[in-house]
């Protein structure tokens, strides 16, 4: 077995070691509710623009990002637009290596690689921070609900001119929202890519941890993500993604769609 394939598999016997230490899962949970509580997952920024998610998921999405290698990525849910900057810079680094490996150079307004953000208000001083931001050119904005028939045909209509779609859903967590997002999206993205429910873990904290939101124990994106597997068995969970991280948002909530 040569180094490369050593570490390999000791993080594989790692990780798996992860799935039998109650302690270390307890410990995790009860960080990421601590955390949550004093709004640590609103401390951060990329490239300048906030965004609402841990460094731990951040890291996840670059993992995704060059695995599958997506030419367009959707995502529900803008606010103040650091997750598309996010996506955008992930996808200007793949052009970039795609550049470097044939001897061209890096044009980004000939990319095809775009990102696509759907929120039901997009507000003003967003929208124009966005606009102004160097990865502006790669991402495209749609107003309205992301379950709104209209919407959705946008979306459709646009992602049929891409080979490789993955899906982030990060807007309303219901469960009857998410469980719509899914019916819409989740066929979009391509075999061996991934469509990404963010905020499942609201299902693992204790009732009424989140007083002033519609979504709580019983009714959130991790329900809704379970009813719909039962019905799509061409996705499956990803249970590798939370056992790395120990600390996400998402568990039970990278779903990749199968090869055949």
């Amino acid at each position: 077995m040569n180094p490369i394939e050593q570490f390999d598999q000791e993080r594989r016997e790692r990780l798996a070691s992860y799935a039998q230490d109650a302690a270390f899962q307890a410990l995790s949970r009860d960080w990421l509710q601590a955390s949550m509580q004093r709004k640590y997952v609103y401390n951060f920024d990329w490239l300048g623009r906030p965004i609402i998610q841990y460094p731990q998921d951040m890291a996840a999405m670059q993992e995704l990002v060059w695995r599958v290698k997506p030419d367009l990525i959707i995502e529900t849910g803008i606010a103040h637009g650091g997750s598309l900057v996010l996506s955008a810079s992930l996808l200007a680094l793949l052009d970039m290596c795609d550049a470097m490996e044939a001897g061209t150079a890096i044009d980004p307004r000939a990319s095809r690689r775009k990102v696509l953000g759907i929120d039901i208000d997009i507000r003003a001083h967003n929208r124009q921070a966005i606009e102004a931001h160097p990865m502006a050119s790669r991402i495209q904005m749609i107003q309205g609900s992301s379950i709104d028939p209209d919407v959705v045909q946008q979306v459709r209509e646009i992602a049929s001119g891409y080979s490789r779609v993955l899906v982030c859903l990060d807007s309303m967590h219901t469960h009857a929202h998410v469980l719509q997002e899914l019916n819409a999206y989740a066929p979009l993205v391509t075999p061996g890519s991934y469509c990404v429910v963010f905020d499942t873990f609201v299902e693992d904290m204790p009732q009424g941890f989140f007083a002033d939101r519609p979504w709580d124990v019983g009714n959130n994106p991790k329900t809704a993500v379970h009813e719909w597997l039962a019905r799509n068995p061409s996705f499956e969970v990803d249970r590798n993604c939370p056992a790395q991280l120990m600390v996400t948002v998402a568990p039970d909530g990278f779903l990749r769609r199968q090869t055949n």
